[in-house]
């Protein structure tokens, strides 16, 4: 047995849990008392409040801003603004209800004495009281699409709000003329100090200006000029640049020529010269010289060399060579006295253009810093008649009409209705937020609520699977009938009980809970009933001694039971009692001695135990809550099976899983748990567990057809009221 005992025991895997949208549906079903309480709370608060609250009335404004500018231009430029800028228009939108508008407002109305008077006070309101009174009722927003302004004010009086309304437009279009044109004229007193210092400025550099001249002896044509003054005029340093630069190339030229001559043979220097350089005489000395050897020649063919003609010829030939050897070594020396006066030329001019550039520096430095003096006069001589053009503009611009910067496109008019309260608007969001609020505060109840909510809860809760959904108002089937609705619960549970035994001799079974009131004594009864139904022996055992209540159940006394023989004083054939369906008995609880409180842990507990074991099929034990007696723990560990019931909705999980543990702790075998009283019209979970029974065991029966298996009824006039108890022996 305590093999089957564990086995039984076997951890239960617990279905994920997953919300769904019917979970949603369920909490609103079961809280709709609070949503429903709490939805008419609102709405009749803020209907009642909507009516309470006096009316008020709106005026608006609308109002055309332009940035300043003038309709015609003076002396400069007109500048072209951009048409719309977002940041500009919030601008004025703060300017608008700003202290120096609003305080003009206020003085101008008198506000501060009429409004003294509306709250019943008998002095004047401070400026500032009225200026947040004044602020509240105004409302200042861009009109849709568009670069307009709207002034919107709410007040109690129509007229007093179009009064105001306009009023603050006007006195916002005082303000910014006013504001332009004082800026406008603090902006030429400023310009004109500026012009004043400026002209100053320009007197005491003209006078600097003209020291300088007469000190450095500058002529007015230097001084017309822009730079310092050179001594050189630009064309001439041009002419000696040029002329220095043409002598050197000529000088590179000769000194080529010369240092390739110098370098030539003496017949290839005079074939050269005569056809680079030609010269008459040297030609002509040249052309003698080959004429003579010609003739040298002719004789030297005749005659010897001793030969008298052939020696006048020879000697006139010398005479004509040596000739021309002077003439090229002239022409070489005329050469390089060339090449030389050329040198000394262009150094000479070299050093002339130095001198001129060396004295034209020296110059100009020494008059610049008269020209800066002039440059730096030139500039304040500038800056001075840009500010004295400026200050003439604008002194013309402050003279031509300006364009309408406010413009009064809508005027405010009083309202013919009033605008607040807005009832329908007050009363629809009463309605919505209550509802909102009303499931908001269901779902936070829920939330807190820790107690069973579904099987779910339990099997995650207790690793325990749920063997039985017992329905909310169940009676006792004895009284109800075989076909009552309820039965058909039992009948599942009494399935599922005897699918979850791991061994056919376990028979003995005892139901507990956690706490008092969650029906177990009426579950072990209406159990017992639906077994005996089925041709089983039955025992009821009321072993709930300080609280017996199943003799009541059956109508019957409890002076004699099971303390009588627990105690010795009666036997079990004397104690039993049989009822009216043949398969049932009953063994009351008896009445319990206050000596005698641990009688179920006693040996002759357990051996009843196991007597009523052979003798009948099943033996039910009732027992008191687990959780403040201890008779229920002694029964736990001493019968075969176990069930704990579990009331929807009652105690906090914490304590049925308590009452579970303590159940383990033991060693009780827990084949499952039952789920007491579940409200089937709220709860649409549990419909699918018994829910459909109803719908039909709730029709009309034939109960001359019908045939239980021991055949106690034939017709409806035939069902008891009651079970009859019959004494066992």
């Amino acid at each position: 047995m305590e093999q089957n005992k564990i086995d039984a025991a076997k951890s239960f895997d617990a279905p994920e849990t997953k919300l769904h949208f019917l979970d949603y549906w369920r909490i609103i079903r079961i809280r709709k008392t609070v949503i429903l309480a709490v939805f008419l709370l609102v709405s009749l608060t803020t209907t009642l409040v909507t009516f309470i609250l006096p009316e008020a009335y709106s005026s608006t404004v609308r109002i055309q801003v332009e940035k300043d500018s003038p309709d015609v231009t003076a002396l400069t430029e007109r500048a072209y603004l951009p048409a719309y800028d977002p940041y500009w228009i919030q601008t004025e939108f703060e300017k608008i209800q700003s202290k120096t508008v609003l305080y003009k407002v206020i003085e101008r109305l008198s506000l501060n004495q009429v409004w003294a008077k509306k709250y019943k006070d008998t002095g004047t309101l401070p400026n500032d009281v009225t200026f947040m009174i004044l602020k509240s009722m105004l409302d200042v927003r861009q009109s849709r699409n568009t670069s307009l302004i709207e002034i919107r004010v709410v007040s109690e009086k129509a007229s007093e709000a179009a009064l105001i309304a306009n009023e603050i437009a006007k006195t916002y279009g005082e303000t910014r003329r006013s504001k332009r044109q004082e800026v406008t004229e603090r902006g030429i007193v400023v310009l004109k100090e500026q012009w004043a210092a400026q002209d100053e400025r320009v007197r005491e550099m003209q006078t600097n200006v003209s020291k300088l001249k007469d000190e450095l002896q500058i002529s007015d044509v230097e001084a017309a000029a822009n730079n310092a003054g050179s001594v050189l005029e630009p064309e001439t340093l041009r002419r000696y640049e040029n002329e220095r630069i043409s002598a050197f190339a000529h000088l590179a030229n000769i000194e080529t020529i010369y240092k390739e001559l110098s370098g030539m043979k003496h017949s290839e220097l005079k074939e050269a010269i005569t056809v680079s350089y030609p010269d008459s005489l040297l030609s002509q000395l040249l052309e003698n010289e080959a004429t003579t050897q010609q003739k040298l020649a002719d004789q030297l063919a005749t005659y010897s060399t001793n030969h008298p003609e052939v020696l006048r010829i020879s000697q006139i030939l010398q005479t004509v060579t040596n000739q021309v050897n002077r003439r090229i070594a002239g022409f070489l020396s005329g050469l390089k006295a060339k090449m030389d006066a050329q040198r000394a030329e262009a150094e000479s001019m070299s050093n002339q253009v130095s001198i001129a550039k060396k004295i034209d520096i020296e110059k100009s430095i020494e008059r610049r810093p008269y020209f800066l003096a002039k440059r730096d006069l030139e500039s304040l001589q500038t800056l001075r008649d840009k500010l004295q053009t400026t200050i003439l503009a604008q002194e013309i611009e402050s003279k031509i009409p300006k364009s309408m910067i406010v413009e009064v496109v809508d005027p405010a008019e009083p309202g013919l209705r009033p605008v607040r309260p807005n009832k329908a608007m007050n009363i629809s969001l009463g309605i919505i937020v209550g509802l909102v609020i009303g499931i908001g505060l269901a779902f936070f109840i829920e939330y807190l609520d820790t107690s069973v909510k579904t099987i779910d809860d339990v099997e995650r809760a207790l690793q325990a699977p749920v063997l039985g959904v017992i329905p909310q108002n169940v009676g006792l089937l004895h009284e109800e009938g075989p076909d009552s609705p309820h039965a058909e619960a039992y009948r599942v549970l009494r399935t599922n009980v005897l699918f979850s035994r791991k061994d056919p001799k376990l028979n003995t079974m005892t139901i507990v809970s956690g706490g008092a009131g969650e029906g177990k004594s009426t579950t072990l009864f209406n159990l017992a009933i639906v077994f005996a139904q089925q041709g089983q022996r039955i025992l009821v055992v009321d072993s709930d001694l300080r609280r017996p209540c199943l003799h009541k159940y059956l109508r019957v006394s409890n002076a004699i039971g099971l303390t009588n023989y627990l105690l010795k004083q009666n036997t079990l054939e004397e104690v039993i009692q049989t009822t009216s369906i043949p398969t049932l008995d009953f063994l009351p609880s008896g009445k319990l001695p206050s000596s005698s409180l641990g009688i179920l842990s006693s040996v002759q507990m357990k051996e009843m135990i196991r007597d009523l074991k052979r003798r009948y099929d099943f033996v039910l034990f009732d027992s008191p809550p687990i959780m403040g007696v201890s008779d229920a723990s002694v029964l736990a560990s001493e019968v075969d099976m176990v069930l704990q019931v579990i009331q929807y909705r009652r105690y906090p999980q914490p304590m049925t899983i308590r009452a579970k543990q303590m159940i383990e702790k033991i060693g009780g075998n827990l084949l499952g748990v039952v789920l007491n009283n579940i409200n089937l019209a709220q709860d649409e979970n549990y419909y699918y567990y018994s829910g459909y029974y109803y719908d039909y065991y709730s029709r009309s029966y034939d109960y001359d057809e019908y045939k239980s298996s021991k055949g106690e009824y034939t017709s409806p006039e035939s069902k008891p009221e009651k079970l009859e108890i019959k004494p066992k022996f």
